[in-house]
C-alpha cells in the first residue's frame, strides 16, 4: 500500500494555512473530504491499514474516556529531517492519549518506531529547504500564531494522495 492510516486531533484554527502548504507542496494530499484535518496533531501513526471493529470500538473508549485539551501552539521548531512545526503547550494529555494508545496497540509504535518512545507530539507546518526554513516560516505564519485552541476530536485518517479521507472519528470525553 501506498497509503497509511493516522490517528490524529484536528485543530481547525490552523487548517486554511497547514492545507494551503500543504497544496504548495502537492495537491495530491489536499483532501476533498471536508471532515479531513490536513492541521493536526499525531495521536498515533502509522496506524492499522486495515483496522477490525475491535480495533475501532477500542479507539472509542480511548477517544471517549479522554478529556478534551486546550492547548497553544506558539514555538516554532524544526526536526533534525527539516519538517519545521509547532509544539503545543501543554503537551501532557496528548504525550497521555499516544502512552494509552500504544499500549492498546503496542503493534503501532509512533513513527514505526523510528524515532524512539519518547515522541514529541507536534504540528506539522513546513519543511526547510535552500527556500524554507524557521524565519520564513515564521513569517508567513505572521499573526495566525499563537492560538489557543480546544483538541475535541480524534479521527481515523487516510493519507496517500489522491485518496486522503476520514474514515472515523469520535469526540474526546463522551463517556
Amino acid at each position: 500500500m501506498t497509503g497509511h492510516s493516522v490517528l490524529q486531533l484536528p485543530v481547525p484554527a490552523l487548517e486554511p494555512w497547514v492545507r494551503a502548504r500543504t497544496a504548495h507542496y502537492d495537491v495530491g494530499f489536499v483532501s476533498a473530504d471536508p471532515r479531513f484535518s490536513h492541521a493536526h496533531i499525531t495521536a498515533l501513526a502509522p496506524f492499522r491499514h486495515a483496522p477490525t471493529p475491535d480495533d475501532l470500538a477500542t479507539v472509542a473508549v480511548v477517544a471517549s474516556t479522554t478529556a478534551p485539551m486546550a492547548v497553544r501552539l506558539a514555538d516554532l521548531a524544526q526536526f533534525p529531517n527539516g519538517i519545521i512545526h509547532l509544539w503545543p503547550d501543554p503537551d501532557a494529555g496528548l504525550r497521555e492519549l499516544t502512552a494509552r494508545l500504544v499500549a492498546a496497540f503496542p503493534d503501532c509504535p509512533p513513527y514505526g518506531g523510528e524515532y524512539g518512545e519518547d515522541v514529541r507530539p507536534h504540528l506539522t507546518v513546513d519543511a526547510a529547504s535552500t527556500h524554507v526554513d524557521l524565519a520564513s516560516t515564521a513569517a508567513l505564519l505572521g499573526d495566525v500564531v499563537p492560538v489557543t485552541v480546544v483538541l475535541d476530536r480524534l479521527q481515523l485518517a487516510w493519507w496517500e494522495s489522491g485518496r486522503c479521507h476520514v474514515a472515523h472519528e469520535w469526540r474526546l470525553g463522551a463517556a
